[in-house]
């Protein structure tokens, strides 16, 4: 059988934040690819399904089990492309790495580092940094999905000041004067130093009247924010996060099909829903708020670039895939960054679609529907919901169903 087209099979991850059992894309799609070794817990979490070649959770062939870096190692120039290595010094492993994740509980608020820092982060402490690559990421809604992007408008972070008493209380007087006086990029960063250094017990005196409040009468900071407020401190009650994330950061509501793409040293955390994640190979993560996990409060203050725009900035509107054609619909979520786009094909009813190939290495995974993908009329593999594949560089595909159909595919074309 032909390995330019190859079913193979992910790996899932029982973090805390993850949906239970069977409510869980990630458990759903991991017992469909691998229904013999993934038999669902519905006591456990599923939280994030890792697609790509990184050591910690290495995707493997369906036939016999060998790695996926294993296969590429065999023919770089075949399984990457030439220019794929070349351009990002590459021999046995993919430039990106692809996830699903289902969130029933707010991730930590975080950010990643860009290359400079990820170098020298895991030079001085490797246990919580493993990676020396940067991680910017992208994600698209699956199901409605809501999360912290990037920080607020200065003007509404100015207001939060002015009419939320706990929140200019936590910080004092005077940075608050100077915050309001000023609303800069400077003493935003002077303001979020002040909250993420907040004495234990400021933060359970403001924090339990900010909840009071929000539940005695929601209107008060609007329902939005009210509810949102109630959900997270019944999750992680008196956290720093209530601040620093409910007042400080964007409230970003998506819809299936919807993306937000982030780039590397921009603060964010995942709240509710499932997604399909697309990131450059690194697993560092600067931890703050909403979380038991290492924290590394001074490195996150200190590396996060303080920009600031409203949530309709931080989506990302898909273009279209010229490459494409048949009865399918082709979205390409391509952000600005080297080492990844996806792609998402999608049929609403019985069809066939043709792809063109691609210059550089892929993984698919189908999150709906069923049908038969090939390469050639000898390669036909079956297509199912959770179904995962690797495409070599320059294999064109074809695509059929009797049904609706959804699939993600992430690439890197050099």
């Amino acid at each position: 059988m032909s390995n330019d087209l190859v079913r193979v099979i992910g790996g899932p991850q029982n973090y805390a934040w993850g949906k239970l059992g069977s409510n869980s894309s990630v458990a759903r799609f991991a017992h469909a690819s691998d229904p013999q070794n993934v038999i669902i817990d519905e006591s456990l979490p599923y939280a994030e399904y890792w697609m790509g070649t990184h050591p910690k959770v290495p995707t493997t062939l369906s036939t016999n089990g060998e790695k996926l870096s294993d296969l590429i190692s065999s023919n770089p120039e075949k399984y990457l492309s030439k220019s794929i290595m070349e351009k990002f010094n590459l021999k046995n492993s993919l430039p990106f790495l692809f996830k699903v994740l289902s969130i029933e509980k707010v991730l930590s608020i975080q950010s990643h580092p860009d290359k400079k820092l990820a170098e020298q982060l895991r030079l001085k402490d490797p246990e919580h940094y493993p990676d020396d690559n940067h991680k910017p990421e992208m994600a698209i809604a699956i199901t409605d999905f809501e999360a912290f992007c990037g920080f607020k408008p200065l003007e509404t972070i100015k207001d939060h000041l002015l009419n939320i008493k706990e929140f200019s209380s936590l910080i004092g007087d005077e940075t608050t004067q100077i915050f309001i006086n000023n609303p800069s990029k400077e003493n935003l960063k002077l303001v979020f130093s002040k909250v993420m250094n907040s004495n234990d017990d400021d933060l359970i005196k403001y924090s339990n009247s900010l909840v009071l409040k929000a539940k005695e009468n929601p209107s008060l900071y609007g329902e939005t924010l009210s509810d949102l407020i109630l959900r997270l401190n019944d999750q992680f009650p008196n956290d720093i996060g209530l601040f620093c994330g409910c007042l400080m950061l964007n409230h970003c509501i998506l819809k299936t099909g919807e993306a937000m793409f982030l780039q590397a040293c921009e603060p964010h955390a995942y709240i509710s829903g499932d997604i399909i994640e697309c990131m450059a190979a690194s697993d560092n993560v600067i931890r703050s708020g909403f979380t038991p996990k290492f924290k590394d409060v001074e490195t996150l203050i200190s590396s996060l670039t303080y920009s600031t725009n409203n949530v309709d900035e931080q989506k990302l509107n898909p273009a279209n895939f010229e490459r494409g054609n048949g009865d399918a619909i082709f979205n390409l979520y391509d952000p600005p960054i080297d080492e990844f786009s996806v792609l998402q094909v999608k049929f609403d009813k019985k069809g066939k679609a043709n792809c063109k190939g691609i210059n550089g290495p892929s993984i698919i995974i189908v999150t709906e529907g069923n049908g038969i993908i090939s390469n050639n009329d000898e390669n036909k593999l079956d297509v199912f919901t959770g179904a995962v594949f690797f495409v070599a560089p320059n294999v064109e595909l074809n695509i059929e169903t009797n049904d609706s159909l959804v699939l993600y595919r992430a690439y890197c074309e050099a």
